[in-house]
């Protein structure tokens, strides 16, 4: 089994922290990769439009991108982890997430994504939690993904992992470890089930890509989507 975990804070807190709590089940058997952000991240996107318009390899943080792209469709199980910064993900995990817009429904999605499986796990101090994974889980199911599990925490008094009441710690791990072993007693063998929500998005962008390929069949992500015979028969899910 391989796990990929993208963690939005290179602090070794409480997200750190509860995120290894989540892991401990999986030590002994899964193949586990992780990157830390920012360090092992995207700078800024700029804007310049050359993952939709070309080729996402033409991005300047097209390296580093690439890297975690390969990690993440080689996975059986995505992680993604992040405290709640006003009310939303960390910046560095939103800058990540920017450079994979060309993976969005609208455009060019992996089709390994519509069979993947994900865990967001984020805390805050009293509000932002939920706000915060929804910012993760937006990218999640644009990109395909059906199977997405949210834990999000409430500290309410101390933001220092060992400052916090053994009973709170408690409370949370014990959470995240249930989730694990669940987690850990699926079949990843068999890809996740595809939602009606992420079919509905795909099914309303096949209209989309097949109106654009109409007035422009040159255009990329048309021409990616009819590579695939999405605009026919063919399914990214099974």
């Amino acid at each position: 089994m391989k796990i990929t975990v993208i963690n939005g804070t290179q602090k070794k807190g409480v997200t750190y922290n509860l995120k290894e709590a989540f892991l401990e089940p999986f030590r002994n058997e899964a193949e586990i990769t992780e990157f830390y952000l920012p360090k092992d991240g995207p700078g800024f996107c700029t804007g310049c439009t050359q993952c939709f318009r070309d080729n996402q390899d033409l991005c300047k943080d097209a390296e580093c991108v690439r890297k975690i792209e390969k990690a993440m469709l080689e996975a059986d199980l995505l992680v993604f982890t992040s405290p709640a910064y006003v009310f939303h993900t960390t910046g560095a995990m939103k800058a990540m997430l920017d450079h994979f817009g060309y993976r969005w429904m609208p455009h060019r999605p992996a089709k390994e994504m519509f069979g993947k499986r994900a865990v967001i796990i984020t805390q805050c101090l009293g509000a932002g939690g939920k706000s915060t994974a929804k910012d993760i889980a937006d990218s999640l199911s644009w990109w395909g993904v059906s199977c997405i599990k949210r834990r999000s925490f409430k500290l309410m008094s101390e933001i220092d992992w060992n400052k916090i009441p053994d009973k709170k710690r408690n409370e949370m791990t014990s959470k995240l470890i249930s989730l694990a072993r669940k987690m850990k007693a699926i079949d990843y063998s068999r890809p996740a089930n595809t939602g009606i929500i992420v079919k509905m998005k795909f099914f309303a962008v096949r209209m989309l890509q097949t109106g654009l390929g109409k007035d422009n069949p040159e255009y990329t992500d048309f021409k990616y989507w009819k590579a695939n015979g999405w605009l026919d028969k063919t399914r990214p899910w099974k």
